[in-house]
């Protein structure tokens, strides 16, 4: 396990859309004990609206500003000392006041998945709204890549099982 995790209960799973924050996360979470916590999930129960609709009516900007507080409120909660694993959205860590507040409240690991299962999970799903221009979509996933390279643990996601992802971030260490 993290050695890092005796002084911060918080794992923060980052990464592009479709790569499994939030399966991978609640398998985890279930495997270690602690409680789960999907940011964007969150944020629909806090604004009584979904994610697409924050962006089609308020825009993107108003929505990173959501989400960071979001973070900052998921934060306040593991240090009072309640471990979670937190599955945040894909923007969220590359916002550089959220990617500072996880490095230093908690583990960030970035689930790297290739932009082909990506694509193929996230297929005809309408409540993506970064996700409607192929084109847009495609430069997006390249130009996040490296803000998620960012965290402190990368984990390849290279199938449809979560728990190869789990195991993976169950064996890192600090080196």
């Amino acid at each position: 396990m993290i050695l890092k995790l005796k002084r911060t209960p918080g794992i923060f799973l980052v990464g592009f859309m479709g790569c499994g924050k939030s399966t991978v996360g609640r398998v985890l979470a279930e495997e270690l004990g602690w409680r789960f916590l999907d940011l964007d999930a969150e944020i629909e129960k806090s604004e009584c609206c979904t994610i697409p609709q924050i962006f089609d009516q308020r825009g993107e900007p108003a929505f990173r500003l959501i989400e960071a507080a979001a973070l900052r409120n998921a934060v306040h909660v593991i240090e009072g000392g309640r471990p979670h694993v937190v599955a945040l959205g894909g923007g969220a860590f590359v916002q550089e006041g959220n990617l500072e507040l996880v490095n230093a409240k908690g583990v960030s690991i970035w689930l790297d998945c290739p932009f082909e299962l990506v694509a193929k999970r996230i297929a005809g799903h309408e409540h993506r709204p970064l996700a409607r221009d192929p084109k847009k979509f495609r430069e997006l996933f390249d130009a996040r890549r490296e803000g998620y390279a960012r965290a402190e643990f990368r984990v390849q996601v290279s199938g449809e099982d979560p728990s190869e992802a789990v195991k993976q971030i169950l064996a890192l260490q600090l080196v």
